[in-house]
Parts: structure tokens; C-alpha cells; sequence
């Protein structure tokens, strides 16, 4: 019984014997006996490390990879962590360079508010000019029907009423000595006058775009030719040459002649856009790669050059609108024009000056139709160049 306990009372004693055996290290090398060994040993270095719980395999074991492995671990949590605030903003852009050039177009113009009203105003002038003969009707008067009740013929046929006769009977009143309802006339005006000028644009882009891909395509000699003949039309005093071609023309259609004349001149314009457009995109990638895969020339044009330039066409096309309104209203003032009866703005516009004075209103409101017609076009196809062709447009 005596000789059993001082065995592990020896053994937790014999502390000077415990450096040599491999007993005391084990237990008490946690803490205290790294102290004075640390030093010489790699031991002070390799704790830390494994502090954790797996202290004593630690050192020699991958426990030490795996804290080196668990620490970059939060390191890199807050990199997803800040991913996704930078992935949902490029999410509009690509939405945006997604869009085609009529959506663009639309969403930008319903942030303008100037833009919303010009587009409006365009709207009722088309709509005026396409239901021209059913307003008149709803007027009750016919632009050449004569009313000599409402003028007074001692007054030298000067309208009944104040501002220049408007009337429940004449809603913008009437033409002096005639007595012609201004109204009707106005509508009808509206209607031969937005008929030339789309007309000829249409003219004028047709040929200019067909132009322009043409010489800026194929090049060479094709561009020559036609670059010539661009430089040699727009050379011409178009205003003096169209004024003497409808003077001499007598027994002609008047509105097909204005139109044929007036596109004839206004194509180059457009071709030299589209020539420049078409030669920065005859050498694209895509360009290149239908080449190579056989694909006609035609197919080229039509299906790789033509949508590329369709956005400052379109942009040139809603500026060309208000160019050639205003061409028809000076050919039509000058006389050169649209014939009596049938109305027009320019027309109105030169009659109404001898009575400026004495009915100032038959000037006004032929003036304000054509003024406001000229401003909304102009409004709406400077809005669209900014948006579908920001290079053209105003820097």
C-alpha cells in the first residue's frame, strides 16, 4: 500500500527530469514550458497558429493551411458582398444598347416637354390635312364657295365684324371682297401644302440614301461619278432655277411639278450624309464577314449598310419637312406656285398683303398656320437628331 502512491507523485515531481522525457512536454507544453524552449524551436511560431483547438497537431499537420485558408475566406466575402452593387448598375446600360432606334427615340422624346407639344402639333396638322374635305364640310362652307353676305361692298369688300368676320358661321372668318371662308381654306391649304412637302422628301430621301450607299459602297469610279454630279447640283441657284422651270411650265399639274422640282434639287443633301455613313461601315467586321461568305452585294447593301444609316436618315428626313413647307409657301407666294383656286398658305399669305392694314387678321392667321407648322417639324427633327445621331447633331 505504501509502494503505489509515490508512483505518480514521483512522476509529477521529477520536473528536472522532464526536459529529457517526452511526459512533461505533452502536458504542460500549452503554456508554460514553451517559455524557456521557444527560442531555440519553431514552437513559438506555430502556437499562434494553432490556437484554436488543434494545438498540439498543429505545427506539423495542415491545420496551419487551413487558417491561412479560412482567412482570406472573410477576405473574400465582402468581395461578393460588394459585387453586386457595381452588377445592378451596368443592368439599365445593357437594357439601353438593347433598345432598337424607334424605342429610343420614343422614350427620349417623352422626357422633353417641348418635344411632346411639337410632336402633338405635327400630329393635328396631318390629322387636318388627311380629313381636310370632312372639316370643311363640318364648317359648312367649301374653300371656293363664295359668301357676299358676309363682306360689306361699300367698305370695298372689307369683312362684316370684328376680326375680320369670325363668326359662329365663319370660325377663323373670311377673305375680303370674296367672302371666302378662311377656315376651309386654311384646312384645304393645309392639305396641298403638307402633300408637296412630304411628297418631295420622300423624293429627296429615296434618291439621296440610294445615292450615297451607291458611291460610298463601291467606290471607285461609281463614286466619282456621282460625288460629281451631287457637287454640280447643289452648285445650281436652285430657288432661281425652280422659279423660271414652273414660270414656263403652263398646262402642268402644278403640285406634281412643284414636287418633281423640288425633290430634283434636295437629293444631294442626303447622299453626301449617307456616303459618309456608308464608308465608315463598308469596313466593319460584319461588313467583312458577309463578304467572305459569299453573300451578294445587294444582300450587303440591304441588310448590313441600309440599317446602319437608317438613324440619321431618319434624324434628316423630320428636317427636311419643315425645308420644304417653307419652299412651297415662297414658290407659292412668289406666284410660281400653286394656281388659284386652289389654296395654299404661300398663296394666302401673298393675297392677304394689300389688306394687311385694313384686315390685318386674313394676314395673321394664314401666317400662324404656316409658322406653326415650320416650328413643330423643326422642334421634333432637331429632338430626334440629338437622340439617333448624336455625331450629326449639336455638340
Amino acid at each position: 500500500m505504501t509502494t503505489t502512491p509515490p508512483t505518480p507523485n514521483n512522476r509529477a515531481a521529477p520536473g528536472p527530469d522532464g526536459p529529457r522525457t517526452t511526459d512533461t512536454p505533452q502536458a504542460p507544453a500549452a503554456a508554460p514550458a514553451p517559455g524557456p524552449d521557444g527560442p531555440p524551436t519553431t514552437a513559438t511560431t506555430r502556437p499562434p497558429a494553432a490556437a484554436p483547438a488543434p494545438g498540439p497537431d498543429g505545427p506539423r499537420t495542415t491545420d496551419t493551411t487551413r487558417p491561412s485558408a479560412a482567412a482570406p475566406a472573410p477576405a473574400a466575402a465582402p468581395a461578393p458582398g460588394t459585387a453586386p452593387a457595381p452588377t445592378a448598375s451596368p443592368a439599365p446600360p445593357a437594357a439601353a444598347t438593347g433598345s432598337s432606334p424607334w424605342q429610343l427615340a420614343r422614350r427620349e422624346l417623352g422626357r422633353r416637354p417641348a418635344v411632346r407639344v411639337s410632336l402633338g402639333l405635327v400630329l393635328l396638322f396631318v390629322l387636318m390635312a388627311v380629313t381636310a374635305p370632312w372639316l370643311g364640310a363640318l364648317g359648312g362652307w367649301s374653300p371656293e364657295e363664295f359668301d357676299k353676305t358676309a363682306v360689306d361692298p361699300y367698305l370695298g369688300g372689307l369683312p362684316l365684324g370684328s376680326f375680320g368676320g369670325i363668326s359662329a358661321e365663319h370660325w377663323l372668318g373670311v377673305e375680303p371682297v370674296t367672302g371666302r371662308d378662311l377656315f376651309a381654306r386654311v384646312v384645304h391649304g393645309a392639305q396641298v401644302s403638307l402633300l408637296i412637302a412630304f411628297a418631295a422628301t420622300a423624293i429627296v430621301v429615296l434618291a439621296g440614301t440610294a445615292a450615297g450607299i451607291a458611291a460610298g459602297y463601291f467606290g471607285g469610279r461609281t463614286d466619282t461619278v456621282l460625288s460629281r454630279l451631287m457637287d454640280l447640283t447643289m452648285s445650281f441657284p436652285s430657288l432661281i432655277f425652280m422659279i423660271a422651270l414652273l414660270s414656263v411650265a403652263k398646262d402642268v399639274n402644278r403640285i406634281v411639278l412643284m414636287t418633281a422640282v423640288i425633290g430634283v434639287f434636295g437629293w444631294p443633301g442626303v447622299a453626301r450624309v449617307v456616303r459618309g455613313q456608308t464608308l465608315s461601315l463598308k469596313h466593319r467586321e460584319y461588313v467583312d464577314a458577309a463578304r467572305v461568305g459569299g453573300s451578294s452585294s445587294w444582300r450587303i447593301l440591304t441588310r448590313d449598310i441600309l440599317p446602319g444609316v437608317s438613324s440619321p436618315v431618319i434624324a434628316y428626313t423630320t428636317l427636311l419637312i419643315p425645308g420644304m413647307i417653307s419652299t412651297e409657301a415662297a414658290l407659292s407666294y412668289l406666284g410660281v406656285g400653286v394656281r388659284p383656286p386652289t389654296p395654299s398658305w404661300g398663296q394666302m399669305i401673298a393675297e392677304s398683303v394689300a389688306f394687311y392694314e385694313t384686315d390685318p387678321m386674313y394676314f395673321v392667321i394664314p401666317s400662324v398656320f404656316l409658322f406653326l407648322a415650320v416650328l413643330a417639324f423643326t422642334l421634333l427633327g432637331d429632338a430626334l437628331r440629338d437622340i439617333l445621331d448624336p455625331r450629326g447633331g449639336r455638340s
